[in-house]
């Protein structure tokens, strides 16, 4: 994406936000690209929403519960709004309030990734300013956290064009693993273990 269109999309998700949720107490307004933050994957955005929230967590947490419950409709229409885009955007609600910590932002959080599926669970859909996306096969989320050295690796399978994000990178590699015929051989022995297991 050149700096052009980024100029372009960051001031209309910025517009979209005051146009949404408008008279909430908005911290700071974010979109970022590969490279400004490492929660962003090759080929995406980070489309971030930093609401005001106190520095003590209960009260921050709170904060975070009080916005879900009052604006969680209008942050679920931001996310229709982004679907519009060609370029995946992954959009981010984070309760301010401290500073962001050694590896970004620490605070309380809800993501949206594409097609408004996230912890907040499918949004309705309908046109904005910015369409929904087909729905994937059905995968359990997994958290994990990696190391600069990781997520080098899974972003080379990415720019390679293996994988089109570090979710699917993860799978293709976990794929190529239960090829191997030692895979095969492990899980022979972990069902043995177990059939012994039951015997005591």
């Amino acid at each position: 994406m050149d700096q052009a269109e980024f100029e372009r999309v960051r001031d209309q998700f910025t517009q979209s936000v005051h146009d949404r949720l408008p008279g909430v107490p908005v911290e700071r307004i974010e979109v970022l690209q590969y490279g400004d933050d490492p929660e962003v994957e090759p080929g995406q955005l980070l489309a971030r929403i930093v609401i005001e929230a106190p520095a003590d967590p209960p009260e921050r947490m709170r904060a975070f519960e009080t916005f879900h419950r009052e604006h969680g409709d209008a942050f679920h229409q931001l996310r229709r709004d982004l679907d519009e885009l060609q370029t995946p955007v992954l959009l981010q609600l984070v309760a301010g309030g401290e500073p962001p910590g050694p590896g970004g932002i620490t605070g309380p959080r809800i993501q949206l990734l594409r097609g408004g599926h996230g912890p907040l669970g499918p949004g309705p859909l309908g046109p904005g300013p910015f369409g929904p996306s087909p729905e994937g096969p059905a995968l359990t989320p997994v958290m994990a956290r990696l190391g600069q050295e990781d997520l080098a690796t899974l972003d080379t399978l990415i720019t390679a064009g293996i994988a089109s994000s570090r979710a699917e990178a993860v799978r293709w590699a976990l794929a190529r693993i239960r090829e191997r015929p030692a895979f095969e051989q492990l899980r022979a022995h972990t069902r043995e273990i177990e059939n012994l297991k039951s015997q005591f």
